[in-house]
């Protein structure tokens, strides 16, 4: 067993198999280092009042930022010499946590919702999905706009295209067209944004694509 206060070579095991001596968890995590935990040789030291304090060893500036009851922040790691500050990390930690958080709040996740149609859509159905679309637009989303031709439905591709343009006439400046209505497979789609600018020029209707001629039967 160790003596008491000795720490045995290696570090102390646990019941989780490894620790070191005690260490800030969130300094870990965010790879901060601060005071003795600082490696380099040599560092560009700033105070807590943003002066200059010139290129010293990591002891020297630890010296005085002791002297003055503060830390000593690694700040810029990545600098030749790291750039070190000596401030409160506590107060550091609770600033830069508030940054974060910040930033997040201002970051907007725009996620597309799809709205989906069918060629024998109903009025009030129809009238339904249009309101969600109005309403997903309003909240900052895109809206994919999509109806499914099945089976024969494919020989009447101008019904589809007819009910996804009433749509972006009817939605009129609450959104813009991102992606005119087209094509893939047996699927018709449009997207829409949010739109930027009221007053935004409506697009005009997008045409179905001409139907081939039929070839008559040879006799």
């Amino acid at each position: 067993m160790p003596e008491c206060g000795r720490v045995p070579q290696g570090g102390l095991k646990g019941k989780f198999g490894r620790s070191t001596i005690a260490f800030d968890k969130r300094s870990a995590k965010s790879f901060i280092r601060i005071n003795d935990r600082i490696r380099a040789r040599e560092i560009r030291v700033i105070d807590e009042n943003g002066e200059q304090l010139g290129i010293m060893p990591p002891f020297e500036a630890l010296r005085t930022a002791r002297e003055r009851g503060l830390d000593l922040v690694e700040v810029s790691p990545t600098a030749v010499p790291p750039v070190c500050r000596i401030q409160d990390y506590g107060r550091f930690l609770y600033e830069k946590e508030k940054s974060e958080r910040a930033a997040r709040k201002k970051q907007k996740v725009i996620t597309i919702k799809e709205v989906k149609f069918s060629v024998t859509v109903d009025e009030h159905d129809y009238q339904t999905k249009k309101n969600q679309a109005v309403r997903f637009l309003s909240e900052g989303d895109k809206v994919k706009a999509s109806l499914r031709f099945r089976g024969r439905q494919m020989a009447h591709r101008e019904l589809g295209y007819k009910i996804i343009n009433r749509l972006i006439q009817d939605i009129g400046e609450a959104g813009v067209v991102e992606f005119m209505p087209r094509m893939e497979g047996t699927i018709l789609h449009a997207i829409l944004a949010p739109s930027k600018k009221e007053g935004a020029a409506k697009p005009k209707p997008q045409a179905p694509p001409a139907a081939a001629p039929q070839q008559q039967a040879q006799a």
